[in-house]
Parts: structure tokens; C-alpha cells; sequence
């Protein structure tokens, strides 16, 4: 009988390096993510040159409160968005729980049916011929044994009376004794 497990230093040994190869995985996926957001910011944000002049640095107010309104209505649009969602997760959760509770089954009653009237129940007008169930059972004669004929035909219980007596007859000795 041979054993296919695998010893507890190569399962671990494995396991290690399993664990490894996550790790670098994820490291990989840190530094992606990092990356992705450098980029975005580059792309979005120009570096910050500041004006010399009131007029000019007044303006970049502006431009930059401009792009702050535009950035909260998209922020609530979303916003709201995200909220309809949620709204409407609650609400068929709430749906599914009350249609569980609201539709119990009811015990079903034992109903005597025949078989032509299941037959008429489940197949409607289209059922027409009738079914006898035992019309095609074997018949059997019953065997009289002789057995039987002596256990039955025994007779009156008073007679010999002294012969059916307990003790295989020994009443009798007893009584004529006393």
C-alpha cells in the first residue's frame, strides 16, 4: 500500500513559496496602483505656476473655484446615483424577506381519491377509460392444509378434559390424592 501524501517539509516548503509569489503579486499591484495615480495626476493637475500680479492670481482663483463647482456636481450626481442603488438593494431585500415570510406552505390533507378520479383531476376531459387496478393481478388458490383443518376443527373444549389438563395429565393425580 503505498502513501501519495506529501511530507510535511515539502508541504510547507510549498506553502512558503506560494505565500512568496502572492506577495510579489501584490507588491506588483501596489506599485501599478501607484503609478496609475502619478499619472492621472500629471494628466489632471498641471503643475501650480503662481502669478505675480493680484489681477492674475485673483483670475487663477476663479479658474480654480470654476473647476471645484464642476467637480462637486459630478460628485453629487454620483452621490445621488450611488444612493438610488443602495435605496433599491434595501428595498428588494426587504421584498424577498417579506415574500419568504408571507408564503408558508400548509400541511396538506390525506384525500382518498380513486384512481380514475386522480386520473380525471390531473388529466382533465381527455381522461375517458377507466382503470381497474385488479383487473390484472394474478389469481391464487388457496391451499387448505391438513395441519390447519385439525387446529380448527377441534371441537368441543369440554370434552377429555382430563387429557388437555396441565402437567401432561398430572392433574388428575393430584386431584384424586387430596
Amino acid at each position: 500500500m503505498s502513501d501519495k501524501r506529501m511530507s510535511m517539509s515539502r508541504k510547507y516548503h510549498l506553502k512558503s513559496l506560494m505565500l512568496q509569489v502572492a506577495k510579489d503579486l501584490l507588491d506588483a499591484e501596489v506599485t501599478e496602483k501607484k503609478e496609475e495615480r502619478e499619472k492621472y495626476m500629471e494628466e489632471s493637475c498641471p503643475p501650480l505656476v503662481l502669478p505675480h500680479t493680484k489681477e492674475e492670481l485673483q483670475e487663477l482663483c476663479r479658474e480654480l473655484h470654476a473647476k471645484i463647482d464642476v467637480i462637486d456636481e459630478e460628485r453629487y450626481v454620483l452621490e445621488h446615483k450611488v444612493n438610488m442603488v443602495v435605496n433599491e438593494v434595501k428595498d428588494l431585500n426587504i421584498k424577498i424577506v417579506d415574500l419568504r415570510g408571507k408564503f408558508k406552505k400548509p400541511p396538506l390533507k390525506k384525500v382518498r381519491m380513486s384512481a380514475d378520479a386522480m386520473l380525471q383531476a390531473l388529466l382533465g376531459s381527455k381522461h375517458k377509460v377507466s382503470m381497474d387496478l385488479r383487473a390484472n393481478l394474478k389469481q391464487v388458490k388457496k391451499e387448505v392444509k391438513e395441519e390447519d383443518k385439525e387446529l380448527r376443527d377441534v371441537g368441543d373444549w369440554r370434552k377429555n378434559i382430563e387429557d388437555k389438563a396441565g402437567m401432561g395429565g398430572r392433574k388428575k393425580m393430584f386431584e384424586s390424592e387430596a
